[in-house]
């Protein structure tokens, strides 16, 4: 049995971000990621929007992280050449009867620390973006977009050069409380397993599952998920907008609703929408199409929905069903569930990219007491 400091299971964004937290403050870390290379689901299948904070209910872990996270990684990425765009963002009104949702948001921004939107009217909204169909707008100078396989490829790298390994194909399969330590088993409990004084579980959708692993973990401290798979239609030709375009949130919450976001080539692309499923499928479905259509014909008229292509998909593993609103990331640890070593991280969702380095001081907090 191989000995270990500490275990992060997971080579999403969060994960490779604690364990370059973690292996800048001297412990020794082994990252294990079943696939065959970091980030291929939820880290990898987003809109890369560095969000500003401001939909998140204040003093919660998401509306702290982000706020904090977004700083950090701005930061982060301009020390060390890592594409960003701070390109703004608009959330529409397409008539009255909206206006009450944005000034919902705005409240909500001011009560998490985020006090740098300015209001638009029709033809000030126009008159930046004049593609835009809208009753008024509420605009984010702080949103933007990033490059997230560069800043994924970037915290390997720095937690490699502060020591820590990683280990593609290396699939957990059960854990189990030890002394002095917890055993991690990759491959069945007949193969060889290390002992690892802390586990961080940030295996994202599985994230369940590998805490379901753990032998004799109390089974109510596993919250339920629910994966809501996202589709995104890609733009063929110019983009009509300049900024990330977002109608005004839906009333039933836990959604944004489906937007336009940009890449850094200057590409646009609408998505997410929101689609219950039971398993991992990433297929975009092309007759989704005539949705997508209806919904960003509200704010941009002139779509011809020829224009749409199916590009790709993500799920998200969420703590909130169907007809339920948004819930808060889940970390818990053993002063939590009261299993020595264990760190869960549930529900790593938006916006956790735009939080990971801030989520990660906070989780290398948490082992440190």
């Amino acid at each position: 049995m191989t000995d270990a400091d500490c275990v992060v299971i997971g080579a999403g964004v969060i994960g490779l971000a604690a364990a370059r937290a973690l292996a800048e403050r001297g412990r020794e870390v082994i990252l294990l990621e079943r696939e065959r290379h970091f980030g291929m689901h939820t880290s990898s299948r987003n809109s890369e929007v560095i969000h500003a904070g401001i939909h998140y209910e204040p003093q919660s872990l998401k509306a702290r992280m982000c706020v904090a996270g977004r700083e950090l990684l701005y930061r982060y990425c301009a020390e060390r050449g890592i594409d960003t765009l701070k390109c703004g963002k608009f959330t529409v009104a397409t008539h009255a009867a909206q206006w009450p949702a944005l000034e919902k948001i705005a409240k909500n921004a001011r009560d998490s620390g985020v006090f740098d939107l300015e209001w638009l009217d029709a033809a000030e909204a126009r008159q930046l973006e004049p593609a835009l169909a809208c009753f008024g707008a509420l605009s984010s100078p702080s949103t933007g977009i990033i490059d997230s396989h560069a800043y994924m490829q970037s915290l390997l790298a720095d937690a490699e050069r502060g020591g820590a390994s990683i280990a593609y194909g290396a699939a957990v399969t059960a854990m189990r409380p030890a002394q002095d330590g917890v055993e991690v088993f990759i491959g069945g409990e007949a193969a060889p397993a290390l002992r690892a004084r802390t586990v961080v579980n940030s295996a994202g959708l599985d994230a369940h599952r590998v805490a379901a692993s753990i032998e004799g973990f109390p089974p109510h401290h596993i919250p339920k998920i629910f994966y809501g798979k996202g589709s995104y239609f890609g733009l063929i030709g110019k983009s009509p907008f300049a900024r990330l375009i977002y109608p005004a949130p839906p009333s039933s919450g836990g959604h944004l609703g489906i937007h336009m976001t940009l890449d850094l080539s200057g590409a646009a692309r609408f998505g997410p929408d929101l689609e219950w499923v039971d398993g991992v499928d990433y297929a975009v479905d092309p007759s989704r199409a005539s949705h997508f259509s209806d919904a960003i014909r509200d704010y941009w008229p002139q779509l011809d929905a020829a224009r749409l292509t199916p590009a790709y998909a993500g799920i998200r593993p969420k703590l909130s069903g169907p007809g339920e609103g948004a819930r808060d990331f889940y970390i818990s640890g053993p002063a939590d569930h009261g299993v020595a070593g264990i760190v869960n991280l549930f529900g790593m969702e938006s916006p956790g990219l735009t939080s990971s380095l801030a989520l990660a001081d906070y989780i290398a907090a948490m082992l440190v007491d």
